[in-house]
Order: structure tokens, then sequence, then C-alpha cells
């Protein structure tokens, strides 16, 4: 029998995740789906929607705080009315109510502890998500616990201002390419143009925020990649699912009737949870890309 020796990944399947470590796009879903189950992700998924559910209100007050000292009118309706084209009709009416309801209660005191409150809570949601992600790059956390906190609170001021500015970019991007366009004496082919380039580049941003999350959330070190498989993959698996779970609750759940009054509190739930699901599984895809390309090559 020939003798084999062993040797390091190929440089070629190392430079890009994009090569998928030398894997099929079958194999690679054959071993995301064995993982899955393995590292437990749908109970993961849903200890993190309840995270998510503390952070998102402070979050929002936060954000109502910031966004007034900008010069948008009415900029905070504005991106709520994007919420009500991603969620469910019941659970965007909450969203609405309950932030009308605390925003007209707060004191200036209020908001100004809504900052504290708002980076504590959502930072708390990032531990929990460094917590997965470790379990899913099958990495044991040896960080100290002021670096862990640091590292949340780093993360989810870097997440929140890219998810802030995409946003932003949707709502103004209009315009914001009518005013650049007049100052610099362009005509109506650049607003056209700006107007079309707008959503690919706050997708781009949102990405980014993600692929910043995938990068220094996980306890062990590694490359930076601007654009990773998985964040991709969460990305438009978010915006799927929730497209198909407004279809779903338009077309065929009955909410109301079912759970009455509280039935957009149980939609807004399954939303983050399944949020939480889409952000998981795009970690164990960069994860099993990662593996597969630092496996070892048998050749005789």
């Amino acid at each position: 029998m020939a003798e084999l020796r062993r040797r390091g990944p190929r440089p070629d399947r190392a430079a890009s995740p994009w090569g998928l470590g030398g894997l099929s796009v079958a194999r690679l879903a054959q071993r995301v789906y064995r993982r899955l189950w393995e590292d437990e992700i749908l109970d993961r998924a849903a200890g993190l929607s309840y995270y998510f559910s503390f952070a998102l209100f402070p979050t929002l007050l936060f954000l109502t705080a910031l966004l007034g000292l900008l010069p948008f009118p009415d900029a905070m309706s504005r991106l709520l009315g994007y919420a009500d084209r991603v969620l469910p009709p019941d659970a965007a009416s909450l969203l609405r109510k309950t932030l009308a309801e605390i925003v007209t209660g707060a004191s200036g005191s209020l908001l100004s502890l809504g900052v504290l409150a708002a980076l504590w809570a959502a930072s708390s949601g990032m531990l929990s998500i460094m917590t997965a992600l470790n379990v899913a790059y099958r990495v044991v956390e040896h960080r100290p616990w002021w670096r862990i906190r640091l590292t949340a609170l780093a993360l989810t001021c870097g997440f929140s201002a890219f998810a802030l500015v995409g946003l932003l970019l949707l709502v103004f991007g209009g315009g914001i390419g009518r005013v650049v366009a007049g100052g610099i004496g362009l005509g109506g082919a650049f607003t056209l143009t700006w107007a079309v380039l707008q959503w690919p580049a706050a997708i781009l941003l949102v990405v980014t925020a993600l692929s910043l999350v995938y990068w220094l959330a996980p306890a062990a070190g590694r490359r930076w990649y601007w654009i990773t498989p998985g964040s991709i993959f969460a990305v438009l698996t978010w915006l799927l699912m929730s497209l198909g779970l407004r279809v779903y609750v338009a077309l065929v759940g009955n909410y109301n009737a079912t759970y009455g009054s509280i039935g957009g509190v149980i939609l807004l739930m399954l939303w983050l949870y399944l949020s939480g699901v889409a952000l998981l599984i795009g970690a164990e895809i960069n994860s099993a890309v990662e593996r597969a390309a630092a496996e070892p090559t048998a050749v005789p």
C-alpha cells in the first residue's frame, strides 16, 4: 500500500471563504445540517429571542433620542414604516404602540438614561450571541469577563451604527441623492442611479455589520473577510423569513382568534426567534467552511 503523507490546507482553499473549503454546496449543506442539531441551534435561538426582546425597546428609545438630533423630520416614524413592511401587521402595531407610550412618558433625564439602558440591555443580548457563536465555531471561552463585556459593548455600538446608517440610507437616500446631485451640478441621471444603488448599499452595510459580529464575537481569532457566505445567507434568509412570515399571517394565520390580545406579542417573539435562527445558521456555515479549509488532505 502506498504510504500516505499529511499536508495542510491548499493555498487556494484557504485564500477565500467563497472556495467553501473545497466542499461542494451539497456537502456543505449536509455538514451544516448535522451541526445544526449537534449544537442545538434552535434551542439557542430561543434564548437569543429572549434577550432580543429585552433589548428591543430600550434600543428604540435610544434611537428616538438620537434621531431627534439629526435634521430629518419624523425620522423614527419613517423608520417604523419599514418595520410595517417587514413585520406582520399585529407585531408592527404592537411595536408602534409600545414605543409611543414610552416616548410620551419619557422625560429628558429618562432619555439620557436610555442610552445606558439600551447599551446594557443590547450588550446582554450580544453576550448571548457570543456564547452561541463560541458553540458554533467550536471554541472555548478564555477571555476575562471585563474583556467579554467590552467586546459586547463595542459590537453593540458597531452593529447599531452600521444598521442605523443602512436604515437611514433606505429612508432618506432619495433626498440625500437630490442634495448631492444639486450640490455638484449633476442631473437626474445621478439621482436615478443613486435611487437604485441605495438598496444594495444599505444591504452591504448590514452584511458588513454581521461579518463584524462573526469576526469578533467568538473567542478564537480569525481572518477578517468583508463578506462571507454565512453573512450573505443570514441576511437573505432573514429577509425571506420576514416576508414569508408576513404572507403566512396574512393568508393563513389568525393569531388574534387563537391568542387574543397577546397575538402581536407572539408574532414579535416568533420573528425575533427566526432572526436568531438565521444568525446562528450563518455562523455555522462560516465555521463549517473554515474547518473544511483547515482539514489536512491525505495524498499518495
